[in-house]
C-alpha cells in the first residue's frame, strides 16, 4: 500500500470516529432535553429515537457521483448526511416543539430547515429535516460537525418505511399504480395526523379544566 492511501485511510478512520461522536452528542442531548419535558409538564413529545452513521462506500460514491476527490476535506465540505438521527413524535405539533427545542440550544446551529410537512414532495412524503452544526471536543481541537435531523410523527414514519422497501422491491421502477396508491395513502395519514393532534388539544383541554375544578375545590375546602 502506498503512504499517501495509508494516510488517507487513517485520516478518514479518524473523520469517522468525529462523526460518531457528534451522533452520541446530539442523542444525548435530544434525550435530555426528552426527559426535562417528561419531569416538568409530564409529556415527552420524543416516542422514539434512532441514530445511523454512513458507511465509507456511501460516502465514496456521493463523491464520485458528484465527480469530487476522495479528500477528507471533500467528505468534510460536501457530504453533510453522514451521522443522522430520526425523531419519531405523536404528533405533528410535537414535530415543530422538538425543532424548536433544538434551535433554542446555545452550541447547535442550524444550517438548514426543510420543511416536508407543511410542503410534501411529490409522492406524499412528509418529515421535518435538518442539518445542524454540533461541536465535538477533540484532544488537540474542537471541531464543528454537520448532523442530519429527520423529525417526523409515527405515521409518517410508518409511511416512508414502507415507501422505501416498495422502492427496494421494485428498484425504483415503481408502476404507476402503486405510486398513486401511495400518494394517496400519504394523504390519509396526513388527515389522520391532523385528527388525532386535535382530539388530544380536546383531551388535554378536559383535563386542564378538571385540574382547575380539583384546585377551585381544595381551595374552598380550606375555607371551611
Amino acid at each position: 500500500m502506498e503512504p499517501k492511501h495509508f494516510q488517507l485511510i487513517k485520516d478518514f478512520g479518524k473523520e469517522m470516529l468525529v462523526y460518531r461522536f457528534a451522533l452520541e452528542e446530539v442523542n444525548t442531548k435530544l434525550k435530555i432535553l426528552n426527559e426535562e419535558m417528561s419531569f416538568i409538564q409530564h409529556y415527552n413529545p420524543i416516542e422514539h429515537l434512532k441514530t445511523r452513521l454512513k458507511k465509507p462506500k456511501s460516502i465514496l460514491t456521493k463523491l464520485e457521483r458528484k465527480g469530487l476527490d476522495i479528500t477528507v476535506d471533500n467528505v468534510r465540505e460536501h457530504v453533510r448526511d453522514i451521522a443522522g438521527v430520526r425523531v419519531t413524535c405523536s404528533f405533528n405539533a410535537d414535530v415543530y416543539k422538538v425543532y424548536e427545542l433544538i434551535c433554542q440550544q446555545n452550541d447547535v446551529e442550524v444550517l438548514e430547515m426543510k420543511d416536508y410537512i407543511k410542503h410534501p414532495k411529490e409522492n406524499g412524503y412528509q418529515s421535518l429535516h435538518l442539518i445542524i452544526s454540533i461541536p465535538v471536543f477533540m484532544t488537540n481541537q474542537t471541531q464543528h460537525v454537520p448532523v442530519e435531523i429527520q423529525i417526523r410523527t409515527i405515521a409518517m414514519d410508518f409511511w416512508a418505511s414502507l415507501e422505501h422497501k416498495i422502492y427496494y422491491k421494485f428498484k425504483k421502477n415503481v408502476p404507476d399504480e402503486i405510486r398513486l396508491e401511495l400518494k394517496e395513502t400519504a394523504d390519509t395519514i396526513a388527515m389522520l395526523d391532523g385528527r388525532m393532534m386535535r382530539l388530544n388539544e380536546k383531551v388535554q383541554m378536559i383535563k386542564d379544566q378538571s385540574s382547575e375544578e380539583d384546585d377551585l375545590f381544595e381551595r374552598v375546602n380550606q375555607y371551611l
